[in-house]
């Protein structure tokens, strides 16, 4: 997750300070990834000491504001115009947890599997009514207003990111099943043979033709 990049981006509409950034990225994003202030103003400092945010005074509550900066807007702009980088994802507890659950004494890999599943339907269930109070608001507001919309995009990829690692779980254990059967239909080896088959005894290199006679042959 970018804070920097949201926080340039709550910016570029207008000075705020810590908590009102804060405030507003959860209010945008549904505090789907919560914030606390000390990330928000050790994130400011470091935009600070990059140059892309500037103190520009305070409020009248005597609230220090941050302003963006001409290379706060030309970084924000090369975020929105470039693509995500897929090539190095992050690192998924899932996927590291099933890796791991192979072979691994007294875990059953398939409990696991059934576990997470039951888990990640409740989830998308939950994110599924959470879409429609979303999308009744959306629809019943003339302004439309961004926050809303924010929340309902974050909120369908929620749901698609969970319907995708259903199938994925769904997926997992049809594999284990097709193993599991390869497994069990390979054939014995039979019984008292030794686990690596020996060399065949090497045969007796008969004389070549034109070898000369033995001594004391008749």
């Amino acid at each position: 997750m970018s804070i920097r990049h949201g926080l340039l981006a709550l910016l570029e509409r207008g000075p705020r300070y810590g908590s009102q950034l804060r405030t507003e990225f959860e209010s945008r994003t549904g505090s789907t990834w919560p914030l606390n202030v000390g990330q928000v103003y050790t994130t400011l400092s470091r935009l600070e000491r990059d140059g892309m945010v500037a103190q520009g005074g305070e409020d009248a509550a005597g609230h220090t504001l941050y302003t963006i900066t001409d290379s706060g807007r030309a970084e924000l702009r090369t975020w929105f115009e470039n693509p995500v980088d897929r090539t190095s994802p992050a690192r998924d507890e899932l996927a590291i947890k099933l890796a791991m659950a192979v072979g691994a004494p007294g875990v059953d890999i398939r409990d696991v599997i059934q576990s997470q599943r039951r888990h990640t339907v409740k989830a998308m269930q939950d994110y599924t009514r959470l879409k429609a109070q979303a999308l009744a608001a959306v629809e019943s507001s003339s302004a439309r207003e961004r926050d809303d919309v924010a929340w309902l995009l974050v909120l369908e990829q929620l749901i698609f990111q969970t319907e995708a690692e259903a199938r994925w779980l769904d997926h997992c254990e049809s594999r284990l099943i097709r193993l599991s059967a390869t497994a069990a239909n390979a054939p014995a080896a039979p019984a008292g043979r030794p686990d690596a088959e020996a060399a065949p005894a090497a045969r007796p290199t008969a004389p070549a033709p034109d070898a000369p006679p033995v001594a004391g042959a008749r």
